[in-house]
């Protein structure tokens, strides 16, 4: 309790900010002023079943889950999954893969105050919770524990980096750890990082993020794309981050030959607009996704501002750049690119998937670029060689099979947890 009370003093005072920071995040995106009272723990919905809790902060997390989430509602058929949330746009995304399905309800988890962890576990009253990759809140798994709660840290992962700062608080980085019931890295890296700062009951179970698989409509869709583009070669430049987007226009426009389309897909879609502006701003030639229309000739960047659909722009590109990896930002998932057979050429900045980066390069389903610059140059170079260009794409299919199976192992300790299964703990994995 006394490593939590400076945490827990610093929350109430910085409670103003945080309200204002939602009043300002709603200038670009409306969707952070609903819904408002989920965050304080006031519900207006109640589980029709018995609850299992998967925590997924946004985007990534929520594409995630989605395995394991179909998986538990095939193993207990009798429960319901309540998917909680940090952003509106990890709600969305729970809206586009689960639909209206009455079994999957959609909330956000309340800010980390003891009593308004207490308001969202007497409301739903989980037999369980998985908490996905890194969020890891002190004072709701210190409510978790008091109220009997068992937590497991699913797909974890914590790179070298976010090591370090955690270690800069021992005391309440092992309270933290130490109130989970189990962890499932995705590395024996991610475990002995989390091992060490007092992680007590951790397997490798691998990541999941592999058992995704490409929805069929998806590639339909990818297809329809491809027609709308007319034959014309396309790079795909993937869940970019701010800054790195003027980078890569600037070199497309300085190395792609004229016939390219530089598809361009920002992660964050309050930035839609900024971005067109970019485009607008060098004189190149936009269309938009969401018009819906055919691509003209001289037509040179085509905008993709949507949301869950880039398994489809990966399936409608010829080579993918990896957004997030030209500045420091870690990186994003380059899995949905393998699984499609989509060559992907990486920045120099992977350290959030430092491993599956380094394995998918080592096992040819990838290439590394010191810059943006570099990184267009090896994605023209694809273009012009198609049977490098296919060799890639088939070495990421197979780099994408070979790792699949981490939703299985995850799911025995869920079982575990619930106390519905016998399977021991996975094994570490070599």
């Amino acid at each position: 309790m006394l490593a939590r009370l400076p945490y827990t003093l610093l929350w109430i005072i910085a409670l103003p900010l945080v309200l204002l920071r939602l009043l300002w995040r709603a200038r670009r995106q409306p969707e952070y002023l609903r819904h408002v009272g989920e965050r304080f723990g006031r519900y207006r919905i109640a589980a029709p079943a018995p609850v299992l809790w998967v925590h997924a902060v946004s985007v990534g997390e929520t594409r995630a889950a989605e395995p394991l989430v179909r998986a538990l509602l095939a193993r207990w058929p009798d429960r319901s999954v309540v998917l909680t949330h940090m952003t509106p746009t990890g709600r969305a995304t729970s809206q586009a893969l689960f639909g209206d399905d009455p079994r999957v309800l959609r909330v956000y988890l309340p800010y980390d105050l003891g009593f308004l962890a207490t308001r969202f576990l007497r409301r739903f009253r989980p037999q369980v919770g998985l908490i996905m990759e890194t969020e890891l809140w002190p004072n709701l798994l210190a409510a978790c524990r008091k109220r009997g709660v068992p937590v497991l840290l699913a797909n974890a992962r914590l790179s070298q980096r976010s090591a370090a700062r955690y270690a800069r608080w021992p005391a309440l980085t092992g309270l933290t750890l130490g109130a989970l019931n189990a962890i499932a890295a995705q590395t024996d890296a991610d475990a002995r990082r989390l091992a060490a700062l007092g992680g007590g009951r951790v397997a490798v179970t691998g990541n999941i993020k592999f058992d995704i698989a490409p929805p069929e409509s998806l590639l339909r869709l990818g297809d329809a794309f491809r027609a709308r583009f007319g034959g014309r070669p396309v790079i795909l430049a993937a869940s970019t981050r701010e800054g790195e987007e003027a980078l890569i226009l600037d070199a497309f426009a300085a190395c792609a030959p004229d016939d390219a389309l530089l598809a361009l897909v920002p992660r964050h879609p309050q930035r839609f607009n900024e971005v067109a502006g970019l485009v607008e701003v060098r004189g190149l030639s936009l269309q938009r996704r969401s018009d819906d229309t055919p691509v003209e000739r001289h037509t040179r960047v085509w905008l993709g501002d949507s949301m869950g659909e880039m398994f489809a722009y990966y399936a409608a590109a010829e080579v993918a750049l990896l957004g997030g990896s030209w500045l420091a930002f870690g990186g994003q998932n380059l899995i949905e690119a393998c699984a499609v057979g989509t060559p992907v050429v990486l920045g120099p900045h992977t350290f959030n998937f430092a491993l599956v980066a380094d394995q998918a390069v080592e096992a040819g389903a990838a290439l590394r670029a010191d810059d943006p610059g570099a990184g267009m140059a090896a994605a023209v170079a694809l273009l012009h060689d198609p049977s490098r260009r296919q060799a890639i794409g088939a070495a990421g299919r197979s780099f994408a099979a070979a790792h699949r199976g981490a939703t299985e192992r995850t799911m025995a300790i869920v079982e575990e947890l619930v106390g519905c299964g016998k399977a021991p703990l996975p094994p570490r994995r070599r």
